[in-house]
């Protein structure tokens, strides 16, 4: 018995909220990218470092490792019984999903400069 009574909800909500920004965001590119192929490296460096295309795969990055945090969280709730074992998993899988957002918002922010 869980003390939050909506963790369930929290968690798909966020699943699907993630999914879509994602799904429209790949969608979005996809359609730019087409419309106005960037074919130098200084056209691809000035395409993402334009505030609105840094900013919004910014929250691409971050809606990413919710997702995946999310999914993976429930996995590993679902079919790792020991406690101990759990926890590790929990604990390392968390700090991977960390290290990699914070590695790709620095990085987009770097090229934004």
């Amino acid at each position: 018995m869980s003390w939050r009574p909506a963790n369930g909800l929290r968690s798909w909500l966020i699943q699907r909220i993630s999914a879509v920004y994602l799904a429209s965001y790949l969608i979005a590119v996809v359609v730019a990218i087409s419309i106005c192929f960037p074919s130098t490296y200084s056209q691809w460096h000035g395409w993402i470092a334009h505030p609105v295309i840094n900013v919004a795969t910014a929250i691409f990055f971050i809606s990413l490792m919710f997702h995946a945090w999310v999914g993976i969280r429930d996995v590993v709730l679902d079919y790792v019984s020991p406690l101990v074992i759990r926890f590790i998993l929990l604990v390392f899988i968390g700090a991977g999903l960390l290290s990699m957002g914070i590695w790709s918002i620095r990085i987009l922010f770097s090229v934004a400069l």
